[in-house]
């Protein structure tokens, strides 16, 4: 296993359609060639070449989200954003034997998305099936937590729409209820997408762990909401 995640790795910093910041003590980023590059407020320019809204998705670890919605929605740039390399290997390298322009991979800590994006630069995240925190003292690590929240509103255009997707109770309960505390602006939510039509195209998408929770008979989440002013 540890010799596939090296290969991994390796391979991994010879895609073109990836960035990495090796250090977190040090923001800056690496592009295929090795060389440092500043793409913060310049996705579009120096990256996609065009000027369309880019949608992040946090905590991509394969990627499925920004792979499959590369591929079906064409009129947007996807950015698959994770700190584990030899997850994020699986995602960028199928978009590169696909030819996906418009997906792109960045390693680094969503804590430091600031340091990589400049301000209302990002339409959209989505949130897929990220770890739910459980365990007590740990709710402001989840994802959609008031501190992260601050972090997102740094790079976010106003009235950029967030989207949670999970099967986790908890972490739906704990979003809502910050939702409503923080007084940012519910759009839509259900506590089971597939007991009805679907509300958006993209919810047909699936991840590996959401296949997983489906085979296990559980009932798939969503939260569709803004940050507000």
């Amino acid at each position: 296993m540890a010799k596939n995640k090296l290969a991994r790795f390796a391979e991994l910093s010879t895609f073109s359609n990836t960035y990495q910041n090796y250090d977190v003590t040090d923001p800056k980023l690496v592009n295929f060639e090795g060389e440092e590059v500043n793409l913060k407020g310049k996705w579009n320019e120096l990256h996609f070449k065009n000027d369309l809204p880019i949608v992040l998705e946090l905590a991509c670890g394969g990627g499925e989200y920004t792979v499959a919605m590369a591929k079906n929605l064409p009129n947007r740039n996807y950015i698959g954003v994770d700190i584990k390399g030899a997850r994020i290997w699986k995602g960028a390298k199928i978009a590169m034997e696909e030819g996906l322009s418009n997906a792109a991979f960045l390693r680094t800590r969503i804590e430091q998305l600031g340091l990589f994006f400049g301000e209302n630069e990002i339409s959209e995240i989505w949130i897929t099936f990220p770890d739910p925190f459980l365990r007590v003292g740990k709710a402001q690590r989840r994802l959609t937590s008031a501190r992260f929240s601050k972090i997102y509103k740094n790079v976010l255009k106003k009235d950029a729409i967030i989207h949670l997707k999970t099967d986790d109770p908890t972490l739906y309960a704990f979003t809502l209820e910050t939702i409503d505390e923080e007084k940012y602006q519910l759009i839509y939510e259900n506590n089971d997408i597939y007991g009805s039509e679907l509300y958006t195209e993209e919810l047909h998408y699936k991840t590996y762990y959401e296949k997983k929770h489906l085979e296990n008979r559980k009932t798939i989440k969503y939260i569709r909401y803004t940050l507000g002013e």
